[in-house]
């Protein structure tokens, strides 16, 4: 055999493996219904829950985990770009919180452990761009208001006094609680005999062969915890705001980034691993609760669900890992409505009540 034969041939053969590999890895991953609710404390939870609402976990008392969570909206907050700290703005789009308690990785580079939730509660009520709060003040806070401090010692004993640390569990322990209900998609996973609509029949068919969709959005939440580069767009409003630039920059420069005043684009997981080639990289979003999320992706440049999967179909971006799905009008809204299915409505949640301060001025 000539020389350029063999070359070609060991060519094939590990394009073959590869090909092999890749669709054996398709075919092993799945969706998974929902499991049955965690196992919380309820007074740790219900403590969680109040602070989750209380704004005086912030710096200047102006805001609160539900400023940029709502649980109307899947508890992200419907914009493109989230909010920052009061003279701040932020430049990625705020996630969904829905199962939060099943994600394997944290913010959309993924830099945070997802099986622990209280370090990423206390980056989120600390960091100066989303709540800018000193942990011995606002533990101060909470001991100068009654209700709250009966709360407080209903979770951790009758003598206990706030501690950061064990402020940022309670929220963690409420943060558990927050999945979705159950949906027909998650009966038929479990195995139930029930009858999905047509459309939603055939794109649940799709997800998991043409769409493609089933190599990275898998499991429980639909979501392999990984990152990869799409080609999205950089939103403008980052380049043409100040306040969100000068929150990129220092986000560059708090991970470490070489250069980082050169750096005007959201560099992804880059910016944790320092690896050329994670440059443009972002963790795959959950689906779960997916039609209340909106906008999407990192930074909200799609509004809708259609949208997205336009965008998947045609292979992203420049310099996508993606390829063309070759999908026809019917078969994107048959995805589209899949998703939606997988989805639960969101329930109601009720505020807790405000709380003013102890007046009387006694140590307790």
């Amino acid at each position: 055999m000539t020389c350029w034969r063999r070359t070609l041939c060991v060519l094939l053969s590990g394009f073959t493996f590869a090909f092999m590999v890749s669709t054996a890895a398709a075919q092993s991953a799945s969706l998974q219904a929902l499991p049955p609710p965690a196992t919380v404390k309820p007074a740790l939870a219900k403590l969680g829950w109040h602070l989750f609402f209380e704004p005086r976990l912030s710096g200047d008392g102006s805001r609160s985990c539900a400023s940029c969570h709502l649980p109307s909206r899947g508890f992200a907050d419907g914009e493109p770009l989230s909010r920052g700290y009061n003279g701040t703005e932020y430049f990625r789009n705020a996630p969904g919180l829905m199962s939060v308690r099943l994600k394997s990785r944290l913010m959309w580079d993924g830099r945070l452990d997802g099986a622990d939730l209280p370090p990423a509660v206390r980056d989120m009520v600390t960091d100066a761009h989303f709540m800018n709060a000193d942990g011995r003040l606002i533990q101060e806070r909470i001991r100068q208001i009654p209700e709250l401090l009966a709360l407080w010692r209903e979770a951790f004993g009758a003598q206990s006094q706030p501690y950061g640390p064990q402020l940022f569990a309670a929220i963690a322990e409420f943060l558990k609680t927050l999945d979705g209900g159950d949906t027909l998609v998650d009966r038929v996973l479990r195995g139930d005999k029930v009858a999905l609509p047509a459309a939603v029949r055939e794109g649940m068919a799709l997800f998991s062969g043409k769409g493609q969709c089933i190599r990275c959005h898998n499991g429980v939440l639909g979501t392999d915890g990984k990152a990869y580069r799409l080609g999205v767009s950089e939103n403008p409003a980052i380049a043409q705001e100040p306040l969100r630039m000068i929150t990129l920059l220092r986000h560059h420069a708090t991970m470490g980034v070489p250069n980082y005043m050169a750096e005007r684009k959201d560099l992804g997981s880059y910016a944790v691993s320092k690896q050329p080639d994670d440059r443009g990289r972002f963790v795959t979003p959950a689906l779960r609760g997916l039609p209340h999320t909106g906008p999407y992706m990192h930074n909200g440049m799609f509004a809708t669900l259609d949208e997205v999967v336009a965008f998947h179909d045609q292979g992203g971006g420049p310099g996508s890992e993606l390829q063309p799905l070759g999908l026809s009008a019917r078969e994107r809204k048959a995805l589209v409505a899949f998703l939606r299915a997988w989805s639960a409505p969101m329930p109601p949640m009720a505020e807790p009540p405000a709380y003013d301060y102890w007046l009387a001025g006694a140590a307790r």
